[in-house]
């Protein structure tokens, strides 16, 4: 015999442990597609479930009234520039009825007996 030898490996786990084993692990996977398995841990963790449901329908919720306000702001923003242009062609229109030159017709186009003053105003002071 030389410095390396062989022994025999021996098996500590009887066999009858082994078959338990065995066992065990049919009898989880019969229990993961009987879905018990799924019940139990359900029915463990029952509280954190409809937390995070809870959560879910949240955030879901929530998305969907960002979604609304944002289709309203940009909405009222259309609105806000549209009036923004009304005021500015209105203030136009009345800068322009305002000049001198425009009420004269204005007067002369209406049939009104009305002159222009020759004299220039005069300021009143107290």
């Amino acid at each position: 015999m030389g410095v390396f030898s062989r022994k025999k490996v021996t098996e500590d786990v009887p066999v009858e442990e082994k078959r338990q084993e065995e066992a065990k692990t049919a009898s989880s996977v019969k229990s993961v597609l009987e879905g018990s398995l799924l019940a139990e841990k359900l029915r463990q963790n029952i509280r954190f479930v409809l937390f995070a449901t809870f959560l879910g329908i949240w955030y879901i919720s929530n998305g969907y009234s960002t979604e609304k306000l944002h289709r309203e702001r940009v909405l009222l923003e259309k609105e806000v520039t549209d009036l923004r242009f009304e005021s500015i062609s209105a203030a136009a229109d009345l800068m322009l009825m305002r000049k001198q030159s425009e009420i004269i017709k204005r007067i002369k186009n209406e049939g009104l007996a009305l002159e222009e003053s020759k004299e220039p105003p005069v300021k009143l002071y107290r």
